[in-house]
This record gives structure tokens, sequence and C-alpha cells, in this order.
């Protein structure tokens, strides 16, 4: 659909393994998007059967010194907030297993979506080491800390209904002949977002992620800048007209 972007994983012989060229080049089709005013909903999607993303490339990590490694993982954080800036809403279409890096990835998304068979987990203390792209900070925010650091703890993965249950994930859904089921989900959860108000669906996002940080206090003082910078859109004139002339709203997204 119209304003629908898809960020295209398809690393195929390393499963989309995250390497520094891999890194690299996600940061540069990320940064396009934040100021493309046509952009209104992201889906992160792999076209490699059976993997969202397989985490971090540890072969090239084995060729890593100490100090190279730290800079490695300080980038592919870096990326991870970079998509979690993103002012849009973003989708991560999980169709297969997400493991390491590959979750933090999801875990930066505001919604995911998931097929049954899908493998997710922070697998990071198995390999001798901790979640280090934002897993250990995104995975207790959205889940509660007490089964965050049991999945942590023990580097368990989880299949698509365990994870739903948990609250890691939005959908879950039977995955069908194409292998291609989240991804058709997270389309058509793009397209409920797709007709709302562009505007208002980006500050709300603002909205609920700064005020997730700080006390009510100031979290109300955010949602009130927020509000702001609708009131004197056309879109908000717009759906109060619409709504007066009983027929569905046409946000410009001005």
């Amino acid at each position: 659909g119209h304003g629908i972007v898809e960020v295209l994983m398809c690393r195929h012989k390393a499963r989309n393994a995250l390497g520094n060229v891999f890194v690299s080049q996600m940061r540069k089709v990320v940064s396009t998007l934040y100021n493309d005013s046509a952009v209104r909903v992201v889906i992160f999607r792999s076209l490699v059967p059976g993997v969202f993303c397989a985490g971090a490339d540890l072969k090239e990590r084995a060729l890593m010194n100490n100090s190279e490694s730290d800079l490695f993982v300080h980038g592919l954080r870096s990326l991870m907030t970079q998509i979690a800036l993103l002012p849009t809403p973003t989708i991560a279409a999980m169709d297969g297993v997400a493991l390491g890096g590959g979750l933090e990835l999801a875990l930066a998304c505001d919604l995911r979506a998931a097929a049954n068979s899908a493998q997710m987990g922070l697998i990071e203390t198995t390999r001798g080491l901790l979640p280090g792209a934002g897993g250990s900070q995104r995975l207790p925010r959205m889940i509660g800390v007490t089964l965050a650091k049991e999945l942590i703890f023990t580097g368990r993965r989880v299949g698509g209904q365990t994870a739903l249950e948990m609250g890691l994930i939005n959908r879950v859904v039977e995955q069908n002949q194409t292998g291609d089921a989240a991804y058709r989900e997270a389309l058509s959860l793009a397209r409920e977002i797709l007709p709302q108000a562009p505007i208002a669906v980006r500050m709300a996002k603002e909205a609920m992620n700064r005020g997730l940080e700080v006390d009510i206090g100031s979290a109300m003082a955010i949602e009130r800048m927020c509000y702001a910078r609708v009131i004197p859109t056309r879109d908000r004139q717009e759906g109060m007209a619409a709504f007066i002339e009983k027929r569905a709203p046409r946000y410009t997204g001005e």
C-alpha cells in the first residue's frame, strides 16, 4: 500500500547475520527514512526462508580484538537506537528465527508479528556475552523484569505462541506455504495504521516513547507538547469535519 516502506534483509548465505557491511548498509537505509514524509509505516522483513535474523556475525566477531569487538557492538546498538527513533510506526515481520541481535532488532520496532514456528531468544549468555544491542534494556521494559531476567539468564528460545503470551509480540499466525505469513500479518497491521492521521500517529509514538522514560508529571508535560503539535494541523480540522459530516476522513499529513 501507499506509504508502507519495506526494509528487506537478504543476506542468504549468512542467514542475515549482522556483520559490518550489513550493519552499515542497514544504517544507511534507515537514515533515508527519517525525513521522507511519504513514509507512513516501515516493515522490517527477511527474504531468507526460515530466518528473520540470526544475530551478530560470529565468524566476523571471532577475528576481532577486544576494542574492535566493543566498537562493533556499539555500532550495532546505535543501529537499533536509530530504528527505535524512527518517527513513524515500525513493524518487524518475524517469519523465522530471530536470535540475539536479530531479536534486538525486532525489539527496537514498535510492533512485532511472528509465525508460530518462529523461534526467538536473547541467546547471548550461551556465547559468553550479554545482550549488547539494547536487548538488556528493551526486553525488561517490554515484558517486565521477572520474565526478562529468566529469558536472558537462560538464553532460552521461545516460539511464536509463547512469545505472544509473554507480551513479546503483537500477533502470532500459522505459517503458510510461501513462508511469509508474519509478513502478511505485518501488512494487515500496517494497513490498519495507514488511514489514521499521520502527524497524530507520529506524535502519539513520540509521546509514548518519551513518556515511558520519565516520571508521570513530566510525562504529562510531554503529552501536552505532542498534543500541541497536532492542534494546528489541517488533518485535525479534517477529522472534526468528517465526524460532523458523517463521512470517512481524508488525511493528507499536513
